[in-house]
């Protein structure tokens, strides 16, 4: 008998390891997809292929070098095996660009995490003293490399015979625009996969932020993550991608959404590389779970373009903190700026401020605590009990509005979705219910729930509608 209880406290430790191990392996294959790296020189078509692939036109596609200029992120799949595609700047150690150290410094990071790289060149111009400098640097990789030689529109392989030159192996031909061999890299860049890569797609609780330019979004970004994701610039408009940066926060998987900064509306041209940024922010907004709205906290108040920005992620219903930037460049009240706040975003009264400074890092670290819980009041269910019983106490204390001699009867009250959290009032008649009283609830509501950081919604229901 003693014999076999320790065979079962063995039995109980090694399977305490299994599980250990088990949970490990889980979490890391949940997070990490194999990477792959889209490099080249300007204008070869690298974004025209990162777009292609992700089947959505996520990096700017435009004639002008140097248009896309951080790392694009984004989700592909391949014969069962998903994968994160990065788009990056285009390297020429010839252009006069102010951003070209930049992007290069972008590139060798995307190069560096990647586990597979995409070298794209040109089948029109050949092999360029462009091209012969990227290979060295890949060559210095040691990372797999798939060599892609596009704009062969008639698609002849003997077009790439002179890009063996780059000793980078088989070079592949394509015609991105016709859709033409696209397959056959597909499967080159799979086949470098490892055994262990996972097919299940993560899930990311996706952060956007979002703001005027240079309010300091990117270095928000660079600060949270931890080293230098996004380009940092003084100059207006640096970012005009809208960057999915992926990251850890109390366990759980979140991508932040650095994007480009929103103008006003007539200082944009909306068939410009600017106007389609903006376009494309309002997109990530929409598409977000949470969003960092930055505001300049060395101007004196938020501007009119801030206020329209809060009012769009308002509308969009999304939970948000208002970020407060720059606290450290002089000596201010925090009370009244705050009072300034709750005057020019009265509409969205359940805001939530932080004062942070991404040049020290003054609170950095306080940002995801406030995301995190607007979040999760977003995602709040509440039982029908409980919303009754505030209806109930609500309309003790002021009776919703008449018309003549038709009084209005609210029947009650539940709770149909979350994000945000939405609830639908069951009246006599709906035309009774107006503006006024509708906030009237809303603030009952607020008084006794936790609803900070985020936006509710009342929908109402006269007699005989669904």
């Amino acid at each position: 008998m003693k014999y076999f209880f320790e065979y079962i406290k063995d039995f109980l430790f090694y399977l305490k390891i299994i599980y250990f191990y088990a949970n490990l392996k889980i979490g890391i294959d949940i997070m990490y997809k194999p990477v792959v790296a889209i490099v080249g020189r300007p204008n070869v078509g690298k974004s025209t292929f990162f777009n292609k692939i992700c089947g959505k036109r996520i990096s700017i596609v435009d004639d002008t070098p140097g248009v896309t200029r951080d790392r694009i992120y984004a989700d592909g799949e391949w014969s069962g095996h998903a994968f994160t595609l990065v788009d990056t700047g285009g390297l020429d150690s010839t252009s006069d660009d102010k951003f070209q150290n930049d992007i290069k410094k972008q590139a060798q990071i995307a190069i560096q995490e990647a586990d597979v790289i995409v070298f794209m060149v040109d089948g029109r111009v050949g092999v360029t003293a462009n091209d012969e400098e990227v290979a060295t640097i890949l060559h210095r990789s040691k990372k797999p490399v798939v060599l892609v030689v596009n704009k062969l529109d008639r698609f002849e392989v003997e077009n790439t015979y002179d890009f063996y030159s780059l000793a980078l192996g088989h070079p592949y031909p394509l015609s991105v625009m016709q859709s033409k061999g696209i397959g056959d890299i597909l499967d080159a860049i799979v086949s470098y996969f490892k055994d262990n890569s996972t097919n299940e797609e993560s899930k990311y609780c996706k952060v956007a932020i979002v703001g005027r330019p240079n309010v300091g979004k990117s270095s928000i970004v660079n600060k949270l993550i931890g080293n230098e994701r996004v380009v940092v610039s003084d100059v207006e408009g640096t970012t005009r991608d809208s960057v999915l940066v992926p990251f850890k926060y109390n366990k759980k998987d979140y991508a932040l959404v650095d994007t480009a900064g929103l103008r006003r509306q007539r200082s944009v041209e909306k068939i410009s590389v600017e106007g389609y940024s903006v376009l494309r922010t309002m997109s990530a907004i929409d598409e977000a779970d949470i969003v960092l709205i930055v505001v300049d906290g060395s101007e004196e108040k938020l501007s009119e373009q801030d206020v329209r920005i809060a009012g769009y992620v308002h509308e969009a219903g999304k939970p948000s903190v208002i970020v407060v930037n720059k606290w450290d460049i002089k000596s201010k009240s925090k009370e009244k700026f705050e009072k300034g706040l709750v005057q020019d975003l009265s509409f969205m009264s359940y805001f939530q401020s932080i004062y942070v400074s991404a040049l020290t890092g003054q609170s950095i670290g306080q940002i995801m605590e406030l995301a995190e819980l607007s979040y999760q009041n977003s995602a709040r269910r509440i039982t029908t009990g409980l919303l009754n019983n505030i209806l109930h106490d609500a309309i003790l204390n002021f009776e919703p509005p008449a018309k003549g001699t038709t009084k209005t009867k609210i029947k009650y009250i539940t709770q149909t979705s979350v994000c945000p959290p939405t609830f639908v009032l069951f009246v006599n008649d709906a035309n009774l219910i107006n503006f006024s009283y509708k906030r009237y609830l809303e603030n009952r509501f607020r008084e006794r729930l936790d609803l900070k950081g985020t936006p509710i919604k009342f929908v109402i229901k006269g007699k005989g509608e669904e």
